[in-house]
């Protein structure tokens, strides 16, 4: 899931959150390091300047397919405006 702001001053920010009801500590940590390598891919050095956004983690975010993990956060950027399409 992504929570988007639009038109803040200054450079990107990305917050990544993932809660209990997600698993131990374990299980979210794990969730949380994936999220954050795939905004890493796709944001990398184009990241847009302005923008806050929330990644959070649900329940199958650690153990879909990594590939499929950027696609639908990929898809989520886009219909948020962050990424042009």
């Amino acid at each position: 899931m992504l929570q988007a702001l639009p038109e803040t001053a200054g450079p990107l920010r990305v917050g990544f959150t993932a809660t209990k009801k997600l698993g131990n500590a374990v299980v979210r940590n794990r969730a949380k390091r994936r999220l954050r390598e795939a905004a890493r891919l796709l944001l990398g050095q184009e990241a847009p300047p302005g923008w806050d956004l929330v990644l959070i983690g649900r329940e199958g975010t650690g153990a879909r397919r990594f590939e499929q993990l950027l696609g639908d956060l990929r898809g989520a950027l886009r219909q948020a405006g962050v990424l042009k399409p």
